[in-house]
């Protein structure tokens, strides 16, 4: 099991030994995600610890875009293979797999009409 988080998504991640079966959201990896980049985004921690085809994953995500929900995925699987067996801690944590993406949408200030745009300017 791991948990991964980014922007406003959340995956949560079951991993057992299998045939490589992927379960999103009730839905097989290619019809949820039709992009190619997070197709391969979601298979990386998994080809970095040689653990693709072996796995089966369930995953449910909610929340954020289809970006978001590939980061939260792939950190949500690369926690779940540390889980799974603690020596692939390095290999995850060199390649990025285990770091939480920190950026978040900056908040609308009052004045303003978005986060950093300000109304526009009259001199005259």
């Amino acid at each position: 099991m791991g948990t991964g988080r980014r922007k406003t998504s959340v995956a949560r991640v079951r991993l057992k030994a299998g045939n490589g079966a992927t379960s999103i959201n009730g839905r097989p990896l290619q019809e949820y995600f039709n992009n190619i980049r997070d197709l391969q985004m979601i298979e990386a921690p998994l080809r970095a610890t040689e653990k693709l085809g072996q796995v089966d994953l369930w995953v449910r995500v909610s929340g954020g875009g289809t970006t978001g929900q590939t980061g939260a995925i792939v950190m949500g699987i690369a926690r779940a293979l540390e889980a799974l067996n603690p020596t692939f801690h390095s290999l995850l944590s060199e390649n990025g797999y285990l770091t939480r993406d920190s950026r978040m949408v900056e908040r609308k200030k009052y004045g303003f009409k978005k986060a950093r745009r300000s109304p526009q300017f009259s001199k005259r």
